[in-house]
């Protein structure tokens, strides 16, 4: 999908926050899941430092568009940086 943010299922979410999203997605394309966690550490400070938070109902709708349109490699990437959000939150 080349630029998902344009799936109708995203209206009404901040574009940017879609466009955090997408630069965050750019820099961590080609990235391991050890390489991808100070990455995410580096965005989640960010966002919060701008004021930038997700409700739970952004967070379904951008993840049900982003397996929409991958292969089941690029399915197992976001269940992999699913998991390492998940970890991120019970540690901060």
């Amino acid at each position: 999908m080349s630029d998902w943010t344009t799936d109708p299922k995203l209206s009404g979410i901040d574009p940017a926050k879609l466009s955090m999203l997408q630069a965050f997605a750019a820099q961590g394309s080609n990235k391991t899941q050890k390489e991808l966690l100070p990455l995410l550490m580096a965005a989640a400070s960010n966002s919060k430092k701008k004021g930038i938070q997700f409700s739970p109902q952004e967070i379904t709708r951008i993840i049900e568009v982003l397996r929409s349109g991958q292969s089941q490699d690029g399915n197992a990437k976001t269940e992999q940086m699913l998991n390492l959000m998940r970890m991120m939150k019970h540690t901060l």
